[in-house]
């Protein structure tokens, strides 16, 4: 299976100048072989997605994309053109050294050099010749773009997608199974209490010849991973080696399921995880590195599979589109399809009742840091309408989204409603706005189940104000 290292989309700020037009033919619609680099190609159920990187002299412009979309029923392609124009002439030699930009970076934010720096355009009011250096810190990569010939800082950003929270097998989590919202961490001991939320299941995929956990849709890069000669990998809660196999076998049966639904090219590789060494009460997906990091404060984020999904649904976003999340409104789209993708993986494993609804995202990770029951990171089906109840901040934002998610899953049921969604997720824009990715999930449902599914998905884009 083929990498997603290395290819990714450099998408910092905001895209400039995106136009689709529809109905173009596959002739007139592949780009000009200068100024573009083929960075991805992904088939979905309705065609083939090709993503580019903007190029200017042949060094990646930052946020310039170029995508078509060729739906291969019609022969015909929809382009997504997201070039920057590049304004005032960058210079064309670096005076500030790669190496020097490396070192004041990594010394300034304490972290480590990931690989080395490479040049890039920084488009702006006036263009700059820069140094992008990846930078490993406690809290994820920090992408910084040095100034090639001043060495002043032109941005910088830290790279990973968050969920606020904490995380044998549970599925998908003691609360949840148990039907018991007055279970508590207890300082991550192990308990009689939750004897009757283990349960056995069967790894899948795991790589022949190798003892770790690792397998063809995860990769555990946990410190001290755990082996097993007979691959039998049994542990409670207050072992290190229960939130790996936690996070190997639900990251497996996500992948597994998207794969049930026909889709065969979404993060359709191993994923690498780690449960240990980020002894926050946080989690959080980091694109740099393509990668997910789960924290052990509170309850052990890794101990509630929707954390697990949650965390999975940015890897899943960010390979079907290079760079996704580089604006608020994609960024809220991000955080609320974690959250639905909780939700719908949890709907599989575990009942909707008042005690533990499902719209209740991460109720066993949650018992750390809420006193109400239920207790939830979050819910589904909330009732924010855009722009009204807008905060620009994403993860509250994404509440509006994943409502309206919630609701085309109860209209059409799970397996339409994620067709559509991760169908309409291969077209949008790394930047797209609430109602560009909604009218394409709506052309999407129109597309693949008519025009019942596509009015469904209209409804319930308008009730929360999208479109």
């Amino acid at each position: 299976m083929a990498s997603r290292l290395g290819r990714r989309l450099l998408a910092i700020g905001a895209v400039a100048g995106m136009t689709v037009v529809a109905g173009a033919t596959a002739a007139n619609a592949a780009p000009a072989p200068d100024g573009l680099t083929l960075i991805a190609t992904r088939q979905s159920l309705l065609g083939t997605h090709n993503w580019y990187q903007q190029t200017y002299r042949g060094l990646p412009v930052v946020g310039g994309f170029y995508a078509t979309h060729l739906d291969s029923r019609t022969g015909k392609t929809e382009i997504q053109d997201g070039r920057i124009t590049i304004k005032g002439t960058p210079a064309a030699a670096a005076s500030y050294a790669r190496s020097r930009a490396e070192s004041t970076v990594t010394g300034r934010l304490a972290g480590t050099l990931m690989r080395s720096s490479e040049a890039v355009i920084e488009p702006g009011t006036t263009a700059r010749l820069g140094w992008r250096t990846l930078t490993r810190t406690g809290h994820g990569t920090v992408e910084t773009i040095t100034d090639a010939v001043s060495g002043t800082t032109l941005t910088e950003r830290n790279t990973v997608k968050e969920v606020s929270g904490s995380g044998q097998v549970f599925s998908p989590n003691p609360v949840a199974t148990l039907q018991n919202e007055s279970l508590t961490d207890s300082s991550n001991a192990n308990s009689t209490a939750l004897a009757a939320a283990y349960k056995t299941v069967t790894l899948t995929q795991l790589t022949s010849g190798v003892t770790t956990l690792k397998g063809a849709y995860a990769n555990n890069t946990s410190s001290s991973a755990v082996t097993s000669s007979t691959r039998t990998y049994t542990y409670n809660r207050s072992q290190a080696g229960f939130e790996q196999v936690m996070a190997y076998y639900h990251l497996t049966t996500a992948q597994e399921y998207i794969q049930s639904l026909g889709f065969t090219d979404v993060n359709n590789s191993a994923q690498t995880y780690r449960t240990t060494g980020y002894t926050a009460d946080n989690s959080y997906y980091d694109p740099s590195a393509d990668s997910l990091t789960f924290g052990t404060g509170g309850v052990d984020d890794a101990e509630d599979a929707e954390v697990i999904w949650h965390e999975y649904g940015h890897a899943i976003q960010d390979d079907q589109v290079p760079g996704f999340g580089s604006s608020a409104q994609s960024g809220a789209i991000g955080e609320a399809f974690g959250d639905y993708w909780a939700y719908t993986m949890s709907s599989a494993v575990s009942a909707n009742t008042t005690v533990t609804p499902l719209a209740c995202i991460a109720d066993w990770d949650a018992v750390s840091y809420t006193s109400t029951t239920p207790h939830c990171l979050r819910r589904v089906d909330g009732t924010k309408v855009y722009p009204g109840d807008w905060e620009n901040e994403v993860h509250a934002d994404g509440e509006i989204w994943s409502r309206a998610l919630f609701d085309i899953h109860n209209a059409l049921g799970r397996t339409q409603a994620n067709s559509i969604i991760l169908e309409a997720q291969f077209s949008y824009a790394p930047g797209t706005t609430f109602a560009a990715a909604a009218n394409t999930t709506v052309t999407t449902a129109q597309t693949l189940y008519g025009t019942a599914a596509a009015t469904a998905v209209r409804t319930a884009f308008q009730a929360r104000g999208i479109i």
